[in-house]
């Protein structure tokens, strides 16, 4: 699959290799495995322009790390680096003062794995930034997957690296136009589901888009071909993922996120679940993971108790719900049986998923800048979506349906009386009730 969009984000990052021409840049790339950082990466400095030296971190001991860096370092910089380097910094310092003559980039892929390597490369890498970054002209690029890592070693004010970077970038997923625009490409007459489902199982993280464009599965029946093939790698995709976030700790966060997948999204609902206390583990899924979400009501306060849980990533939510909960099938070669339940429960499933659509095309549209779901406590009451956009008072109810018959707006309309009960300030402005389906993507 050729590459695709990110024309924001390649004029940001050449923006910031010019800046870098007269005084060193420190930029941290972050975002999930699989998005495409470093396809982006080599697409905004790989042009011959200035010397590029990317390094890929693995885990090893720090002298055979270092043994790689500096025969590609003398590749590059074409110059020798005289003696055997021992330690990280003395590369990275070596390359530094070639920037002080010569402006580059140096790309450290990865990141976070220096700190299973050695610790102390962090603090040894802040004495040689914080002399020479004014003198040299380098464009430093670390990347990194791992979220609670990167955020430790950006974020953490106890941290040496702390307040040293001086720019950060987050690679999202492709929007839903960018996605749409792919599918076109390689089937202009597409049909909505197909649509729906490459959604539903990539949420437009870019590596499992490539996959199934590279495998000529437009379709959702080639889609689920390939997913469920013997020769698979969408199967372990979440263990190998999600192994290096949680560690030996998986256990409780695995059912805690298998939970959420299969619709128990309220705390007695996953606790009832997964049998133990998980106050502690929902708070690190959301804040130092990322994985989770805790959505509210709209426009409620945040102490409110009324809160449900969700999974954002559909990849996350869809491996959780069919690939986890029944690897038993997959591991006795039963994938027929699996292919049948997933093809009884698809399309409820990916109603979920087609509101997450619905959302994230109204925000890309700029329609609306608050945009949320509602319901009431005793889960009577529920809206799809309640969107305002607070620069001209347009207060948008809508039902998200996958067939467009499905679509209710007089049992909208009255599910708006009990929003209003509960928030009388906002009954003014212009008030709309809108139904959106399959056939509106």
């Amino acid at each position: 699959m050729k590459f695709y969009g990110r024309e924001a984000e390649l004029a940001e990052l050449a923006r910031i290799r010019k800046l870098s021409m007269e005084s060193s840049r420190f930029t941290v790339v972050t975002g999930r495995r699989r998005v495409g950082k470093t396809e982006l990466i080599e697409k905004a400095f790989n042009d011959g322009n200035t010397p590029y030296l990317y390094f890929l971190v693995t885990q090893r001991a720090e002298k055979d790390l270092c043994e790689v860096l500096q025969e590609a370092a003398q590749e590059v910089l074409a110059r020798p680096i005289l003696g055997a380097a021992m330690r990280f910094s003395q590369l990275f310092e070596a390359v530094m003062s070639y920037a002080v003559d010569v402006p580059m980039t140096l790309v450290i892929d990865e990141f976070q794995e220096l700190d299973r390597i050695n610790p102390a490369i962090f603090g040894e890498m802040q004495g040689v930034w914080d002399r020479l970054h004014r003198r040299a002209k380098l464009n430093l690029v670390v990347c990194g997957s791992v979220n609670r890592l990167m955020g430790k070693i950006f974020f953490d004010d106890s941290q040496p690296l702390y307040g040293r970077n001086t720019g950060r970038l987050d690679v999202l997923p492709f929007t839903t136009a960018l996605l749409k625009e792919i599918l076109v490409d390689h089937r202009e007459n597409f049909a909505r589901r197909d649509l729906l489902a490459l959604w539903t199982l990539t949420g437009g993280v870019a590596r499992y888009v490539e996959m199934f464009m590279d495998a000529h599965a437009y379709t959702r029946k080639a889609m689920l071909d390939t997913v469920f093939g013997l020769s698979s790698a969408y199967m372990d995709e979440g263990r190998v993922i999600l192994s290096d976030e949680f560690g030996r700790d998986y256990g409780v966060y695995f059912s805690i996120l298998s939970a959420i997948a299969a619709g128990r999204t309220s705390f007695a609902e996953i606790r009832n679940i997964v049998g133990e206390e998980i106050g502690g583990h929902l708070t690190k899924l959301e804040r130092a993971y990322a994985f989770i979400t805790k959505r509210q009501p709209f426009r409620e306060k945040t102490q409110t108790r009324n809160c449900l849980y969700q999974i954002d990533d559909c990849f996350i939510r869809f491996w959780f719900r069919f690939v986890y909960k029944y690897f038993h099938l997959i591991e006795q070669r039963q994938l027929h049986i699996l292919r049948q339940i997933v093809e009884r429960d698809f399309d409820v499933f990916s109603g979920f998923a087609l509101e997450r659509y619905f959302r994230a095309k109204f925000i890309e549209e700029n329609r609306y800048t608050r945009i949320g779901g509602w319901w009431d406590r005793k889960g009577e009451n529920e809206i799809d979506l309640v969107c305002e956009n607070e620069r001209n008072g347009v207060l948008d109810f809508v039902e998200v349906k996958i067939d467009a018959k499905r679509i209710d707006l007089r049992s909208l309309a009255m599910k708006t009386v009990a929003f209003f009960k509960k928030n009388p300030d906002m009954n003014r402005g212009v008030l709309g009730l809108k139904g959106v389906s399959l056939a509106d993507m």
